[in-house]
């Protein structure tokens, strides 16, 4: 939605297709088997998706169709806008019709019918090559417009998504990130597969299987595998000692390794000899279908952190067990060994003798060569920094980075990095040309090692596989933990991952711009990649037309501090190839442009305003480089997603002071959808893409602007975009986020804008925009509620907050932030109020609905008080009415609820009948075999068909409570 002018449109500025780009970007995201193959070079903890990023990135470069265009450029694709737009969806690959076959889909979903074929007849957006004849003429076009082939920057590009995008369409391309580990995945997987592509792919596989080899065969004697069966995994568990018997403990949550039925398997704990003798530490027995006690499978001997002995008895205190492993004295026991057999079959089998032998003799080895390897930089040293991701492996005694890996898999790791630094001297003295570019590939492999095989990654029993270290954001401690066979299977299976994915990634490159007539790329692709500060970027003075970014979203994420594991070992091997990338000891953190409250754990309770203002301060400082860097007709893209509004607040600031407009919002649905039906997932699913321009540095009025001078235009904007936004199938809490883009530039053209408030000194301050956003939210809350009551009504607060809150959130739990956003946006509520009439329960950094039962008011006294009465002569809010007519309903009868309408004369009361439709419409009608999943949703049902015949009812989503789209379409495509 376009809230200003430029000369030099583009065509982001006046339309994207938000619909079909949600559809296409959840479908790239809806079955990771399908993901692109940038996403499996190596872990990176936020990327979005390539359709999307290729949207964003041509939207701000093309022009808005003219006719002078027309004429200047013949072609069918540019005779007409429509033709123009089809074109579009052409060079960013939407290859067919993606509303009309979510529409087939959903159909299919609601009737329960089966899909005979999919409906998504053509593939994924990002799997279509671009023809020669496309990019020629896009070329020509840009050409047209710019005066030249504009050049993209990515201040801030991380997992790569953009740059790749650009880089795609033949466009030069900067790329600069301030991670090094970050950058070093750009370098590889944008640079090196845009301009090398598929040439050194022979080298890779050549160097690539003499570095397994050598690796392999120094690893082959401790990992020995039995007559018949190839070793894949080793379970283990931690175990401490116990404080009575001095025996160890293992913590067990619990002794599952597989629950299909009729295919059980788990472990039995040992703790005497035949005879009777105590045993100092358990053995295990694996034992399979019947012999399995499916009881004693589900107890362990570790819960909530406190533990049991299995000898005594006796619940062992967490404080206990954590105070056991800082001290260094926790161990960790083989428990499960996962094998295949000749025939390819998994199975278990407990550990032998030879097994432990192997371990023992690799501890032994580690020993002997660690020292010298830790000095010739073949193993992390570095301790772990304090931050926000160490609450379970610090407390449980692990300092170091070494720690968070046991000796034999050290041993592994230490092997491949010692053995890759011996290869590079090798390949640069036999194949020069290459050796850079072959070894960076190589060297990805290690980051898919790391992630596979260190004490934070686990057995996924229901899968039977492993899990991760960064299954999740976060590198949290595990009681038990899965080992990779690390000689003949781990390495192998990453060189087979890194070469597969880099030449998946050098294949999408190299097949578009394909010439027909002799199957050779005719592009040529610049592509640079730096690694520093995105506020001091190499790059001359307005020298970008589209500076395109996703930045850091606030909190969400960490990355330096996640990073950290991987930069510690990288540093040791990619760094040798490009030590630029890998100057300090860990991550640069100080400098990362992210909310961080660790960085100021030491100020006490201001930590959070202090992040806050290091965020926006850094997010200022990136946006006026952006400007810098930025032509005078240039275009600045962001992508930002996030549900707290002080991200929001912290991020238009930097905007506005770094001297920019913002002209047009678009919310794109970028993330796979949740069950309606599952508490507590109701996070953002879209990303907005906000497009700017730079403001005229002479362009401030000499009359002073206020909120209250724009607030109409902001009430307008907000309007606008809930009713233009959700009919591109944007809803609850996105619906809400579409706003903030379009407040944001209403501000942003005013600006500076004054708040009425004033100072501490007394001076008129500058306008947060939290406080224009809060203002759009007040107003959306005013359309939904019209909205679903069918014309324009007043509620009373309370009930004007659990309405919103069903309608924006579709569950009964939200977080903190946004429930207490809702409650100030519809009355100037806030949450302690809320709670106090019974309307919420705040815990652990949630709020939630409270039901009509939990809402009585039992007592006498307390008449004055909101709550549900079934005595009440009246009620003080529509809410207390709706919640206590339903409950006896429930409870008593719906003539029981039909006597309290009556005798309160709420059967005739429009505005409670307003309130029962607007909650009718809101409260989501899920059902799960038959019966609603929330029981709101039937009370409300139940006495609407009985006595409210003038409440429509909407249609009930069959069946959806079992099928959301990425499951869907994980089957469709499988």
């Amino acid at each position: 939605m376009s809230t200003g002018s430029s000369s030099n449109r583009v065509l982001i500025e006046d339309w994207l297709p938000v619909a079909e780009l949600s559809i296409e970007s959840r479908r790239e995201r809806g079955a990771v088997h399908a993901l692109p193959p940038l996403s499996f070079l190596h872990v990176w903890w936020a990327r979005r998706p390539l359709v999307a990023s290729a949207a964003v990135v041509l939207g701000g470069l093309l022009p808005t169709w003219s006719q002078e265009l027309a004429s200047a450029i013949s072609s069918e694709h540019l005779k007409d806008s429509s033709a123009y737009r089809a074109w579009f969806r052409r060079l960013i690959g939407i290859w067919g019709d993606p509303i009309t076959a979510q529409r087939a889909a959903d159909h299919a979903k609601a009737s329960g019918v089966p899909l005979q074929d999919n409906p998504f007849t053509y593939r994924q957006a990002y799997r279509n090559p671009i023809p020669l004849a496309d990019i020629e003429l896009l070329h020509k076009v840009l050409a047209h417009t710019w005066g030249d082939l504009p050049q993209v920057a990515d201040p801030t590009a991380g997992g790569g998504s953009i740059p790749f995008a650009s880089a795609r369409l033949g466009l030069p391309t900067y790329a600069n990130d301030l991670n090094g580990v970050a950058a070093s995945v750009l370098a590889a997987g944008v640079k090196l597969a845009a301009e090398r592509g598929l040439d050194i792919a022979e080298d890779l596989d050549r160097w690539g299987k003499v570095l397994v080899k050598r690796v392999t065969d120094r690893l082959k004697p401790y990992f020995p595998s039995g007559r018949g069966e190839q070793v894949a995994n080793f379970i283990w568990v931690n175990a401490i000692a116990c404080p009575r018997t001095g025996r160890l403990i293992p913590l067990l949550p619990d002794k599952w390794l597989r629950k299909t039925p009729g295919f059980e398997v788990a472990v039995e704990a040992v703790t005497t000899t035949e005879d009777g003798t105590d045993l100092r530490e358990p053995t295990f027995v694996v034992v399979q279908g019947n012999a399995v006690d499916r009881h004693d499978a589900g107890q362990g001997f570790i819960a909530r952190g406190a533990a049991l002995s299995p000898y005594s008895g006796m619940v062992v205190d967490g404080e206990y067990v954590k105070a056991e492993a800082q001290a260094g004295r926790m161990t960790q026991l083989l428990y499960a060994v996962a094998f295949r057999d000749h025939k390819g079959k998994r199975s278990f089998r407990s550990p032998t003798p030879a097994d432990l032998d192997a371990i023992a003799s690799a501890s032994k080895e580690l020993a002997r060569v660690r020292r010298e390897w830790e000095a010739n930089g073949y193993l992390p040293t570095e301790d772990i920094a304090e931050g926000n991701y160490d609450r379970g492996h610090r407390m449980y005694g692990m300092f170091r980075w070494a720690d968070l890996f046991t000796d034999r898999q050290l041993l592994v790791h230490g092997t491949f990095a010692e053995e890759f630094a011996k290869l590079a001297r090798e390949v640069r003295s036999v194949a020069p040309n290459n050796a850079d570019a072959v070894l960076h590939v190589l060297a990805m492999m290690q980051g898919k090692a790391l992630n596979y095989n260190s004490r934070l990654c686990s057995w996924h029993t229901p899968k039977q596989t492993m899990r991760s270290v960064f299954e999740k954001h976060n590198f949290s401690f595990k009681w038990t933990f899965a080992e990779f066979e690390g000689a003949t299977e781990l390495y192998p299976w990453c060189l087979d991952q890194a070469i597969r994915t880099y030449e998946g990634v050098a294949s999408l490159l190299a097949n578009t711009g394909i010439d027909p007539i002799d199957g050779k790329t005719r592009l040529h692709r610049e592509v640079t990649v730096t690694q520093g500060s995105a506020g001091a970027l190499s790059l001359p003075d307005r020298s970008i037309a589209h500076v395109c970014m996703d930045p850091p979203y606030y909190d969400n994420v960490m990355y330096a501090e996640l990073s950290d594991f991987f930069y510690v070992w990288e540093k040791r091997t990619i760094g040798r190839i490009m030590p630029e990338f890998f100057a300090g000891d860990l991550a640069d953190k100080d400098n990362e442009a992210v909310a961080n409250v660790a960085r100021f754990a030491h100020m006490g309770k201001r930590t959070r305003v202090l992040a806050d203002a290091d965020y926006e301060a850094k997010m200022t400082a990136i946006f006026s480089e952006a400007r810098r860097v930025l032509r005078d007709d240039g275009v600045l893209t962001v992508m930002f997603t996030h549900k707290r509004a002080e991200a929001w607040d912290t991020l238009g600031m930097g905007l506005l002071k770094a001297g920019f407009t913002i002209e047009a919002s678009w919310p794109v649905n970028t993330e796979a959808e949740h069950s309606l039906h599952q508490s507590g997932v109701n996070s953002a699913a879209s990303t907005i893409m906000l497009v700017c321009r730079k403001r005229s540095l002479q362009a401030a009025t000499a009359v002073d602007v206020y909120l209250e001078d724009i607030e109409g235009e902001v009430r307008q904007v907000a309007r606008e975009s809930v009713e233009r936004f959700r009919a591109d199938g944007i809803d609850g809490v996105d619906l809400l986020l579409s706003a903030y883009g379009p407040t944001l530039g209403v501000v942003s053209q005013h600006w500076p804008v004054h708040s009425s408030e004033a100072d501490e000194s007394g001076r008129a301050r500058l306008l947060r925009p939290e406080e224009a956003l809060g203002i759009a939210r007040s107003e959306i809350v005013r359309v939904q509620r019209a909205r679903l009551v069918g014309h324009p009504i007043e509620f009373d607060p309370l009930t004007d907050f659990v309405v919103a809150f069903w309608d924006v959130v579709k569950d009964d739990t939200a977080t903190f932030d946004e429930g207490r956003r809702l409650a100030l946006a519809v009355g100037g509520l806030d949450i302690d109020e809320l709670q106090r009439s019974k309307i919420v329960e705040k815990k652990a950094g949630t709020v939630r609905l409270l039901s009509p039962k939990e809402r009585v008011r039992p007592r006498a006294g307390d008449e004055e008080l909101p709550g549900v009465r079934p005595q009440a002569a009246s009620f003080g809010s529509l809410i207390d009415a709706v919640h206590t007519v339903c409950l006896v309903a429930d409870e008593d009868g719906l003539a029981h609820a039909k006597a309290i309408m009556d005798r309160v004369g709420l059967s005739k009361d429009s505005r409670f009948v307003a309130a029962v439709q607007a909650l009718v419409n809101a409260v989501p009608r899920v059902k799960a075999k038959g019966a609603f999943v929330l029981p709101l949703a039937g009370s409300l049902d139940r006495l609407v068909t009985a006595y409210l015949p003038q409440v429509t009812v909407p249609h009930d989503p069959a069946k959806k409570e079992t099928l959301v789209q990425g499951d869907m379409l994980a089957d469709l495509l499988a």
